[in-house]
């Protein structure tokens, strides 16, 4: 079988940004996103200088986790090794941009869906290569089959030392780079300040692609102006004032010589905004607060009398309808969310997280039609049985879906399920506890208790969101 990879000689590469616009040209890409690109490093302390270019892109791993979280198999890996998408199949979640280590997925600002390299996959199948192959002016770009032993790249593979990103991840990529420095591999080992070349173009790059071309000249017309006014402050300054412009250029000499970040694509920003951080919040009061009660009522601690089961289903199906306009609201394609359940990769938690909110949407309006319709209350006790995993699976399962997002640091912690398992119960307990004593301390305890649940899941969304992958 063949399996395609690149290897990307750094020995060789110029920084000319020919494949980026070849890449561009190609796939007719819209302004703000990039399917390739090239990051710049300065290293040393003048005159010893030197700048290293590295070309950056899709990996087309052999065990890609984009593929793996994708709930509708938008992306998979084809036969060749080239991890390719179906554009047709995406619903705009995102999940493939968090789960990728290497942040080489963007949406698509006129489509609404995930794109990125797909290794020029038409021109491959009419045996071309990749077009930022072919325009490469130096050939820094070797594109081939990585298992066929007579082929060029297999060559290079064979007789240079290579190394690759982030192997840590265990996505096992496909792009080699020879003489790339761990400076320019390691996304941490240089600064993303803001203030190297094009950082300001963060205003409108990724999801919110679609904004950058009219705002394409406010960032370098601002930058302008407060350069200027430093210039001309500095050239009058007060003594206070040139003590801190000596501050300043001490600050620049203490970092002289460590590796820089000179030029980079922009940041995409927060991909999973308050959306998730809200639904993940309105899960635990849905399924929090009807566990506690089954708990409660099971082991004795509480009788559950008509308007306590009503305010505990209403609670339930209130919020737990919510959740699922949430989730609808923050997908970049909502008419297709059924794609969720039609088209399902049941490799992925977002399926069966959908699946799971289902089966406990599906006991809550049983037990709802259980008292309405004056039935034996002992199917209720039958139902709780049922109830209690599916809500604990419901408040939880969010966490199994983080992991799966192999780019950011949810995927470190293992510990994670336990938390969001913690974290309900106490949710639910803040919601349930004052309905029985309705109590006036109960009632600001639990308000207390969800405004710091909500906070804490909104820092636990944004924080690794904020960690730059490239």
């Amino acid at each position: 079988m063949v399996n395609y990879g690149f290897v990307i000689d750094n020995r060789k590469c110029i920084g000319c940004h020919a494949c980026t616009i070849a890449c561009k040209s190609e796939h007719d890409i819209p302004i703000g996103v990039n399917r390739t690109h090239v990051k710049y490093i300065e290293k040393g302390e003048y005159p010893d200088v030197t700048r290293e270019f590295s070309v950056h892109r899709c990996n087309h791993c052999e065990d890609a986790p984009c593929t793996t979280i994708c709930p509708t198999t938008a992306l998979f890996t084809r036969e060749d090794g080239i991890v390719d998408f179906d554009d047709e199949r995406c619903i705009g979640c995102k999940s493939c941009m968090q789960a990728c280590p290497y942040d080489a997925l963007y949406i698509d600002p006129n489509k609404g869906t995930a794109a990125k390299c797909n290794y020029c996959a038409h021109r491959i199948e009419e045996s071309y290569e990749p077009s930022c192959v072919i325009v490469c002016p130096t050939e820094a770009i070797i594109s081939g089959d990585l298992d066929d032993p007579n082929s060029s790249i297999s060559g290079y593979v064979r007789d240079h030392v290579t190394t690759v990103r982030k192997p840590e991840s265990g996505a096992k990529p496909n792009v080699f780079y020879i003489e790339a420095s761990e400076e320019m591999l390691d996304p941490h080992a240089t600064e993303r300040d803001g203030a190297y070349l094009w950082t300001d173009q963060a205003a409108g790059v990724g999801h919110f692609a679609k904004y950058a071309e009219e705002r394409a000249g406010a960032a370098d017309t601002n930058s302008m102006i407060v350069q200027l006014a430093l210039e001309k402050k500095a050239r009058a300054a007060a003594p206070r004032d040139k003590a801190i412009i000596r501050d300043v250029m001490a600050k620049l000499d203490d970092e002289a010589g460590r590796a820089k970040r000179s030029y980079d694509q922009p940041s995409k920003g927060i991909l999973w905004g308050w959306e998730v951080s809200a639904y993940i919040w309105t899960k635990a009061i849905a399924s929090g607060t009807y566990i506690v009660a089954m708990l409660a009522m099971l082991s004795g601690q509480v009788e559950m009398t008509d308007e306590l089961w009503w305010s505990t289903l209403g609670i339930g199906l209130g919020f737990l309808a919510v959740t699922g306009i949430l989730l609808v609201v923050d997908l970049d394609r909502p008419e297709r969310f059924l794609y969720v359940l039609l088209r399902p990769n049941w490799d992925s938690w977002l399926v069966k997280g959908a699946y799971v909110l289902a089966g406990y949407g599906a006991v809550l309006a049983a037990s709802a039609a259980v008292l309405y319709m004056g039935l034996d209350r002992s199917l209720l006790t039958y139902l709780a049985y049922a109830g209690i995993p599916l809500a604990a699976l419901t408040g939880v399962y969010t966490a199994w879906l983080f992991q799966q997002a192999k780019g950011r640091s949810w995927s470190d912690d293992g510990m994670l399920p336990l938390k969001f398992l913690i974290e309900t119960m106490v949710v639910g307990a803040a919601v349930f506890i004052p309905m029985v004593l309705r109590e006036p301390i109960a009632v600001v305890a639990g308000l207390v208790l969800l405004a710091a649940a909500w906070l804490h899941g909104k820092r636990v969304v944004m924080e690794p969101q904020m960690e730059t992958l490239h």
